[in-house]
């Protein structure tokens, strides 16, 4: 009788035996579920859309020319990497392309300790977007894109000049290469 109470006992499973194999499945299930994702929306785009047109950007900041930067990069970027036709009008095209500049912001990041002037300054632009087909569907769409370049300001004045347009540029590229392999890669 006694032993086959412990073969009884032996036969039901124990919880904390069943404890590992529920942990490396659940493990399992979330290392597979994980992946990276930008904070847009896209579909597939559709194997007959093959001209996109990219009207210059709305500029809701005071950063002068941001803009039309931001604009030409991705023009540029659409050029280099893919196969469409790119176009400023939306009359003829398959698709169009609109952003906004929501804001612009520099903001200084450390200090000269000798001169108390910034020594690096930190710019953050802010953009929406929105690619959509000719009918009005959707294709893309991210409302929240946020792009940040960190530039150091020269302490020489002799030799002094603005940085904060090379900044915006290398940030515009910057932009121009995330959007279009979002785009393209249905992120």
């Amino acid at each position: 009788m006694c032993g086959e109470h412990d073969r009884d006992a032996s036969d039901r499973e124990d919880p904390v035996n069943r404890f590992p194999g529920l942990i490396f499945c659940l493990l399992l299930g979330l290392a597979t579920a994980c992946g990276y994702h930008t904070a847009g929306h896209a579909a597939q785009l559709p194997q007959n859309l093959t001209t996109i047109a990219v009207p210059p950007f709305k500029n809701e900041t005071l950063t002068y020319r941001i803009d039309q930067m931001l604009t030409s990069s991705v023009v540029r970027e659409f050029n280099t990497r893919t196969r469409y036709h790119i176009v400023p009008d939306s009359t003829d095209a398959d698709a169009t392309l609109r952003g906004t500049v929501l804001s612009t912001t520099a903001s200084p990041l450390t200090y000269d300790t000798s001169t108390g002037r910034a020594a690096s300054v930190l710019v953050v632009v802010s953009m929406s977007v929105t690619l959509s087909d000719r009918g009005g569907k959707v294709l893309y769409q991210n409302p929240s894109y946020l792009f940040r370049e960190q530039y150091e300001v020269s302490q020489d004045l002799s030799s002094f000049f603005e940085e904060d347009s090379p900044a915006f540029r290398r940030l515009s590229q910057d932009f121009a290469r995330t959007l279009v392999a979002n785009i393209l890669e249905g992120f």
